[in-house]
């Protein structure tokens, strides 16, 4: 059953707030006091605070000074603002580094990194280890009966690598647990026979370098999650002084759009998901297929813990400093980009940064303050504006997304997929595929999660798994009960190649799925950037969808067995080959799409395929193109977001009675301004 479920049962809000730094104005008491006044005005109820603040937490070693927080936390509450605070091992002070130069990364090329910057920590050192852990222990102390303690942030976007020996120790153990202690297992599964690369012991392993071996797929997957599994173990180490003193108060860390680490392994270890967005508004392509991008990773990261909000913890109110053109969002784009966030199932809209610091590498980074130091700019007056707009949203603090559709996007199989020598330079752009067969369901409407393919399938009605090239064990007997039991899947090309360890299937391709798919995949043809082939639907057509269509890049040949083929090849010597197939397996169906199809392709047979498998779009409307809804439920209304990407006036025409949050009818149109929304509400449809 459905239900509201606040994330902070002692702040029933949407929250709104920022990485704010008083660090760095301590010298200024008329600042800080200035910042209070400020964040009130902009409808602020929290700050994360202590992220970047070691130095002045210890500047010397065993020297500690927690006065100023204490002073600022005080404050911050006493004004309704609550604190997330952050534990400071992204970015350790100049006196630890010296001191204990192996908290420092080492490169590939195994060349230790100098002081500076930060993320630039051993994950594996036990002196780093035991001085974050002192550090978290004084803070839990400190502050956990604190009545403004929200949340603790761990560190901040974990991430690299680090390559020094004490790391080269920790993964040949790392590999002698997963091998059992046996070499041969290890040889057999990283296929070293191949280039007579056979080790004979284990101290002859490394992790790869390019000064060294990097071209062992296997050994490149197990290094990748080796340092998932030790940055994992470095967090639950941040974690355990936390917990053991607070165990109240709820943990998390922020992650990134895009990661070398596992993120969804890394989620079952936080309470509460949060990640930090900066999407390209306002580049040369429609801002709508931004914001469908940006939405495909809102949904990735709220899918992590189903039925669960999760917390946008930056933005940018204005613009970044590190894109190579960095554009302030046009009017009303600051509220609109939030509030997707919101649609998508966050419960929180950040920002970094509070107040621009006066230098450093990111002073001239998007701040909700401007170096001006007041009230009257735009983009104040904008986050004011939304700081007002979520306090009339604290109903669906708490509510979550309901999605009848599962994309299967997995980071393990995209490092298979972008680590293969082949079929083509550069690689097969997994992250694009998914997107592509992402961007159906957003235009249309549909409520989609976005999960790894080791997940439980049972609560969706169909199931798309784009480019699946790596199969866990496992998987494959997953989708197929998922299909035996009335599901849909749809599968594409180089999908069944390899198991986890990348060595490919013998007997034929797609390896495990060849039954359930019902074909056998011959060979896949790489096609020239300016070549095109075709897809052509046969007479009887799908579900109405008829006509030709335009396919690139990979064509694979494939040959139908137990199923039935739906469209074939136009052009080439495979001309009539089947490229589009479905396949009865149980109560459900398979679909197979041996080609990169166009995008009015894949629209038009994503409508049709969620019609048959009954799944809803959020509302029954029309809208056009840069137009997009989504909802939030309860269990006894919905929330329906109604956006536009688009910077002219867009109307949707409103097939069944939906009303705004005060309960009034809106009619059979809704007025969309240009960057704008709406948010109706509906008693909850079966």
């Amino acid at each position: 059953m459905i239900k509201r479920k606040p994330l902070f049962p002692k702040l029933n809000r949407m929250l709104h707030g920022a990485d704010y730094n008083p660090e760095q104005w301590l010298h200024r008491a008329d600042i800080l006091n200035e910042d209070r006044r400020l964040m009130n005005l902009a409808k602020c109820n929290v700050m994360a605070i202590g992220m970047f603040s070691w130095s002045k937490l210890e500047p010397q070693e065993g020297v500690f000074d927690f006065g100023w927080l204490d002073d600022v936390m005080d404050k911050l509450y006493r004004d309704g603002i609550y604190t997330i605070l952050g534990t400071p091992s992204g970015a350790r002070p100049a006196w630890l580094a010296r001191k204990y130069p192996e908290v420092l990364r080492v490169r590939p090329e195994r060349i230790r990194h100098l002081y500076g910057l930060r993320h630039n920590h051993c994950y594996t050192s036990p002196i780093y280890r035991e001085k974050v852990k002192d550090m978290n222990t004084r803070l839990a102390e400190r502050y956990r009966e604190h009545p403004g303690l929200l949340l603790w942030h761990v560190s901040n976007e974990y991430g690299g690598e680090c390559h020094c020996d004490l790391c080269q120790a920790a993964f040949r153990l790392w590999l002698r647990k997963k091998y059992d202690n046996d070499l041969d297992k290890l040889n057999e599964a990283w296929y070293t026979t191949f280039w007579s690369h056979t080790y004979t012991d284990w101290e002859e392993i490394e992790s790869p370098s390019p000064i060294g071996e990097f071209k062992v797929q296997g050994m490149n997957l197990d290094w990748k999650r080796f340092v998932t599994d030790q940055s994992i173990d470095f967090m639950l180490r941040e974690i355990e002084p936390l917990k053991r003193i607070s165990p109240d108060i709820p943990v998390t860390t922020n992650f990134l759009g895009g990661c070398a680490i596992n993120y969804e392994l890394m989620a079952e270890h936080v309470d509460i998901v949060s990640w930090d967005s900066y999407p390209r508004w306002h580049e040369p392509r429609p801002d709508w297929q931004t914001a469908c991008h940006t939405a495909f990773i809102h949904d990735r990261y709220r899918s992590f813990k189903p039925g669960q909000p999760f917390l946008l913890m930056e933005s940018t109110p204005s613009m970044t400093n590190w894109q190579e053109v960095a554009k302030p969002k046009r009017p009303g784009m600051h509220a609109l980009s939030s509030i997707q966030a919101v649609a998508h199932g966050s419960d929180s809209v950040q920002y970094f940064q509070w107040r621009k610091s006066r230098g450093g590498s990111e002073k001239f980074h998007g701040a909700v303050v401007d170096h001006s130091g007041h009230e009257h700019t735009r983009v104040f007056q904008e986050v004011a504006g939304l700081g007002a707009c979520l306090e009339r949203l604290d109903s669906i603090s708490g509510t979550v997304v309901p999605a009848g559709v599962a994309l299967i996007y997995d980071t393990e199989n995209k490092w298979a997929v972008e680590g293969a020598d082949g079929p083509r330079k550069p690689n097969l752009s997994y992250d694009q595929e998914v997107l592509d067969h992402y961007e159906p369901f957003w235009k249309q409407g549909i409520p989609t999660d976005v999960v790894p393919m080791d997940r439980p399938l049972d609560r969706y009605k169909l199931v798309v798994a784009p480019m699946l090239y790596m199969l866990k064990q496992g998987t494959a007997e997953r989708l197929e009960a998922f299909v035996r039991s009335g599901g849909t899947l749809v599968l594409t090309y180089w999908s069944g190649i390899v198991d986890e360890n990348d060595l490919c299937f013998l007997g034929g391709f797609p390896g495990p799925l060849r039954k359930l798919a019902g074909i056998w995949a011959e060979e896949l043809d790489s096609l020239y950037a300016e070549d095109r082939n075709s897809l052509v639907m046969n007479e009887k057509g799908f579900d109405g969808l008829t006509g030709t269509y335009s396919v690139s890049l990979m064509c694979e040949r494939i040959h139908a067995e137990s199923a039935e083929v739906v469209a074939e090849y136009g052009e080439d010597f495979y001309r009539g080959s089947p490229a589009l197939t479905v396949n009865r397996f149980g109560d459900g169906e398979v679909y197979y799409l041996a080609a990169r199809t166009e995008q009015t392709f894949r629209d038009g047979f994503y409508s049709r395929l969620a019609i048959r498998c009954g799944v809803e779009r959020v509302i029954r409307a029309d809208w056009p193109e840069g137009v997009t809804a989504q909802v939030r439920t309860d269990g006894t209304a919905d929330y329906i977001f109604l956006q536009n990407y688009s910077d002219t006036d867009q109307p949707v025409a409103l097939k069944e009675l939906l009303c705004d949050l005060e309960g009034n009818p809106v009619g059979e149109q809704a007025l969309l301004s240009s960057y704008g929304f709406r948010i109706l509400k509906r008693e909850r449809h079966v």
